[in-house]
């Protein structure tokens, strides 16, 4: 079984950048797809972007296309989420997550998950 923690999260201004990253630990010689999720308050856990096992193909949902970037270092066996030009409404709590296609944006087909860090954006 894998384990990931998520760090990075914080207070920034509209306009300004964030890299998130999301540490695995445990079984991770084995390759999965990752993916970043957000979540926030009283909203469903939204679909962000991923990345296959390989780095070789990437998804982004249509809110952060052009903004989000993932990526992955497997030396150092994390994921990271660079997101620039932040607006408001992208406040909430990331959440990464592994599976085994990155190209599902569904929730439930993610099998492990990490605590989340917090994102916020002030206008």
């Amino acid at each position: 079984q894998v384990q990931l923690v998520e760090s990075g999260g914080k207070l920034v201004q509209a306009g300004e950048s964030l890299r998130l990253s999301c540490a695995a630990s445990g079984r991770t010689s084995v390759r999965y797809a990752m993916a970043w999720f957000r979540q926030a308050p009283g909203r469903e856990r939204d679909f962000v972007t991923s990345i296959s096992w390989n780095g070789g193909s990437t998804y982004s949902a249509d809110s952060v296309k052009g903004r989000f970037t993932i990526s992955r270092d497997d030396a150092k066996n994390t994921a990271y989420l660079q997101m620039n030009s932040l607006k408001p409404e992208d406040t909430a709590v990331y959440f990464c997550a592994v599976g085994q296609w990155a190209s599902t944006r569904v929730a439930a087909a993610y099998d492990v998950w990490g605590q989340g860090t917090q994102g916020t954006v002030a206008s």
